[in-house]
């Protein structure tokens, strides 16, 4: 996928964005933000969202309300989308000219260092919503748990997420949720899986909590 096309799909999901009410009449409640997989014509993104269901969301800390853009997790994801297929480079590296610009977006990276936390802080910082209080992106999985959690971004095992949602297993890997199944599997994004950017499906079982954008 082109940076044009990123771009364009982007535009497209702030559109969208900007289209949806702040509360359903109906329930006087925030409504749900559409699936990223709704607005492409990818065919491996059809293929991931046929038979997704809208899922429940969960309330958010309200310290952190005002500060989440409910459309930052799609543009992330949209960046993350792009990336499918680029991989280390040689195999086992941890390194490639792309994932050298993944690091460029997280203070103190260095070559080498397993990538997972930093593709989703460059997915992050493309979508303009970048991690931690000073937007200087993490290299370390706990990291991102301990800053989602201080900012009261974290949800815990057992929610439902959001397409856009970053998708935490313990302290050793992270994702991007891309959709939600109508079996409540997940279809994920994630970085350093097989040495490349890879779209995997996942049980929520595997999750130990989530962070909202």
């Amino acid at each position: 996928m082109s940076i044009s096309d990123v771009l364009a799909r982007v535009a497209q999901i702030e559109q969208l964005a900007a289209s949806v009410p702040a509360t359903d009449p109906a329930t006087g409640q925030a409504p749900f933000a559409p699936s990223l997989a709704s607005l492409t014509t990818s065919p491996a993104v059809e293929l991931a969202s046929a038979g997704t269901t809208t899922p429940t969301l969960l309330p958010l800390d309200s310290a952190a309300t005002s500060a989440v853009d409910p459309s930052a997790g799609l543009r992330a994801l949209a960046y993350a989308e792009g990336e499918v297929g680029q991989t280390e480079q040689p195999p086992g590296s941890n390194d490639s000219p792309r994932i050298a610009d993944y690091r460029s977006t997280v203070a103190g990276s260095y070559a080498g260092a397993p990538w997972c936390a930093y593709f989703v802080s460059w997915a992050a910082a493309m979508a303009g919503a970048p991690l931690g209080e000073n937007g200087q992106g993490y290299g370390a999985v706990e990291q991102i748990h301990d800053w989602a959690q201080r900012t009261g971004r974290l949800l815990p095992a057992g929610s439902v997420p959001q397409p856009g949602d970053l998708i935490l297993f313990g302290d050793r890997h992270v994702g991007i949720v891309e959709a939600v199944n109508s079996d409540g599997s997940l279809t994920t994004i994630e970085g350093n899986h097989a040495n490349a950017v890879s779209r995997v499906h996942r049980s929520p079982s595997e999750a130990t909590g989530y962070l909202r954008l």
